[in-house]
């Protein structure tokens, strides 16, 4: 089933084309990663479907639904959650503290004086930390987690929300090479248990590469290449991109190192 329809968004910033009539779909329970050359427009791309963004024009159509430019907080009350480059979490408070914060917003509770979140949904925090391995650690404090189970509790908080499309940017930044799998198998299997449409930005080409049921390239804020990871690894524009890229990279070192 189509969750996702991204329709010919563009957005300029001056006279510069960020994206330009970039289209695609998401099914529901599918993993697809956005990848492309710093500049390529995948953060407009990304920032526009989740909010931070208003497009120039073009549309976004979630379930059936137009959100195109609405507010992040309405697209989060329509069903998209999202975790970001940096983890974002509540470090004084305790792993299933943060949840239940998450949980206290999706229900509508106040937070009055008079109400003590500590004691509200629980036995669901406990449950959304179960499904992403952190249960035996809800009363840990986020201080003292390692990054990568940092980055598993800002995924049970996005989860928290139930939603129906979830926005990950570089989900495994910051992370140690042995987590980066761990945490992209992880989202794989509760995206596709519970029909979650995955949209996520990359530059570990094995998070892209291992784990996406589809791949999208962008570069200049265009659309080169889109489809299975094999077909797009063997795309000849594609490799001509990348290996572009790691050869002016390898020359500026070079010309750095005969300079020292």
């Amino acid at each position: 089933m189509t969750l996702l329809v991204v329709d010919r968004l563009t957005k300029r910033f001056g006279g510069v084309a960020a994206a330009r009539d970039v289209s695609f779909t998401l099914a529901a329970g599918e993993m697809l990663a956005i990848i492309g050359p710093n500049g390529a427009g995948k953060s407009t791309t990304f920032n526009m479907v989740g909010g931070q963004l208003k497009p120039d024009s073009g549309s976004v159509t979630l379930a059936g639904r137009p959100i195109t430019g609405l507010p992040a907080r309405a697209i989060w009350r329509a069903g998209v959650g999202r975790t970001f480059q940096v983890a974002q979490a509540f470090v004084s408070m305790s792993v299933a503290e943060n949840v239940q914060m998450a949980l206290v917003s999706r229900h509508g509770r106040s937070r009055s004086l008079f109400t003590d979140t500590r004691r509200l949904y629980r036995d669901e925090a406990l449950e959304l930390l179960g499904e992403v391995g952190l249960r035996a650690e809800a009363d840990r404090p986020v201080a003292e987690l390692a990054y990568g189970d940092v980055k598993r509790v800002e995924l049970a908080v996005a989860l928290a929300s139930r939603p129906k499309l979830l926005l990950m940017d570089e989900p495994t930044a910051g992370m140690a090479p042995r987590e980066r799998g761990g945490l992209m198998a992880l989202t794989a299997r509760v995206a596709r248990s519970q029909g979650i449409g995955v949209l996520y930005t990359e530059h570990d080409m094995d998070a892209v590469f291992g784990h996406a049921d589809r791949v999208l390239v962008l570069v200049r804020g265009e659309i080169i290449a889109s489809g299975p990871p094999e077909a797009v690894r063997a795309d000849a524009q594609v490799r001509q991109v990348y290996l572009g890229e790691a050869g002016a990279a390898a020359a500026l070192r070079a010309r750095r190192k005969a300079v020292a």
